[in-house]
């Protein structure tokens, strides 16, 4: 009896302890479950009294019901088979922008309205050397020009909306920031060209080319153009969005359009000097100061002398904007027309001088010159001169290339395009740009071949 008594205690306590054991966790998990719905009554009455995110999102809203009526997706029947793009009305009447590669050769061309309208569009003009287009829409009623957000200033950190049909997802809308200013991405163009685009990280992929790139408020700032992919580093391979994406910028937008729309050519503007490529470090008294680009040679007689120019200053900022790189002042002075005057910041020695600047007129042989390396390997041929005003000669065609196809061959002698006779080869390249090869145009090319009579060929750039 005594032993009995003196384990009772001992086991109460251990039942007592079993028992604690086992509703411990019970317990715990009240309590976790009572912290949690504090936290979620907290954060329900957080939301309650803050109405930011609702107030973003109606504003993001806001954009696309202001944007979308604007936006068109576009089909462009080709000869082989179709390309798809998108684009936006510029004004009311009928007159629709979109890139030059999403037109470029096609047959027929079919416009979508986000309401469901289906109607055909003309090619007004294009400028290969932006990649901007323009369409005319026909006896089209209830366009809705879009906003544009005209002589305003985009800055890094923007937030911006870009509206397409990615992958023909017809109508979709993507958000992002202006991740960068004054980019010049290799290869971007097909035939070199002028870039100075925006980049932004709103989502882009195929099928976005040509659309609108716009604002907070809905305005237009840009025209999609291209992305970067994992293939290829410096942004020119069109494939899946890689985070990054490019834009023309409205100012260069807006010279082009107008003047193909108005005169159906694009005049350019031209600075007369020669530059440094890239970027030129600026130091005054040995302190780094910014960048700019170096002036090499200034014209005789030419506009940059006129204004004052020298050898060897440093160009800092042209129109307003920085100078980021050659690529972006060839880009602003080529998209500016003739007998504007544009202002200028130079550094000479240790002063900053400001300049105006009146454009003259760029002449067709500078923009081919720079652009001959790239045609030609769109082409898939090299060709040079014979000298004593001889036909050029091809020396070099690329198996399955554009000119392979036409029946080129090494050694084939260039006699005349169109009705145009050729004795060189810069002869040969302005005349296929005159005659529309960049733009997709069929071109005659009567040739000469070793052994073998005369026989005429067509050059066409694919679509």
């Amino acid at each position: 009896m005594r032993k009995l008594a003196s384990t009772g205690p001992a086991l109460v306590v251990l039942i007592a302890a079993l028992a604690a054991v086992t509703a411990l966790p019970a317990i715990v998990s009240r309590l976790h479950t009572a912290q949690t719905t504090a936290r979620i009554e907290l954060a329900k009455q957080t939301l309650a009294g803050d109405d930011i995110l609702d107030r973003i999102s109606r504003a993001t809203r806001a954009v696309a019901q202001a944007v979308e009526p604007s936006v068109v997706h576009i089909d462009a029947g080709q000869r082989r088979s179709g390309a798809t793009g998108s684009g936006w009305v510029f004004d009311d009447q009928g007159h629709i922008v979109t890139n030059a590669h999403v037109v470029r050769g096609a047959r027929s061309i079919r416009i979508s309205f986000s309401d469901g309208r289906i109607t055909q569009a003309e090619l007004v003009g294009t400028d290969p050397f932006t990649d901007i287009a323009v369409l005319k829409v026909s006896g089209a009623s209830r366009l809705i020009p879009i906003a544009r957000a005209t002589d305003q200033r985009v800055y890094q950190g923007d937030k911006a909306f870009a509206f397409g049909s990615p992958f023909g997802f017809r109508f979709s809308m993507s958000e992002g920031i202006i991740s960068g200013l004054g980019r010049s991405p290799n290869s971007a163009l097909e035939f070199g060209g002028y870039t100075n685009f925006i980049q932004t990280d709103a989502a882009v992929n195929p099928g976005n080319s040509g659309g609108p790139l716009v604002n907070t408020r809905g305005e237009l700032i840009g025209m999609n153009v291209a992305i970067a992919t994992g293939r290829d580093n410096d942004g020119t391979i069109e494939g899946q969005s890689a985070g990054i994406s490019f834009a023309i910028p409205l100012a260069t937008i807006e010279s082009v359009v107008t003047q193909l729309i108005e005169d159906g050519q694009i005049e350019r503007g031209f600075l007369g000097i020669s530059m440094s490529v890239g970027r030129e470090p600026v130091e005054v008294d040995g302190r780094f100061i910014g960048a700019g680009v170096r002036v090499n040679t200034v014209s005789p007689g030419g506009p940059a002398a006129t204004a004052g120019l020298r050898d060897d200053d440093i160009m800092t900022e042209i129109a307003g904007q920085p100078l980021t790189s050659s690529d972006v002042l060839r880009a602003i002075v080529s998209t500016t027309p003739p007998a504007t005057t544009i202002p200028v910041k130079v550094i000479r020695g240790a002063n900053t001088v400001a300049l105006d600047v009146t454009l003259g007129q760029m002449p067709d042989e500078i923009l081919l010159g720079q652009a001959v390396g790239r045609i030609q390997m769109q082409l898939g041929m090299a060709i040079r001169d014979q000298g004593n005003d001889a036909s050029p000669v091809v020396t070099f065609v690329s198996p399955g290339s554009v000119a392979a196809a036409a029946g080129f061959t090494t050694g084939t002698s260039i006699d005349r395009i169109g009705d145009e006779v050729i004795t060189s080869a810069s002869a040969a390249f302005s005349a296929l740009y005159r005659q529309g090869l960049l733009d997709g145009e069929a071109v005659q090319v009567r040739v000469s071949k070793e052994d073998a009579e005369s026989d005429t060929l067509t050059l066409r750039l694919r679509g």
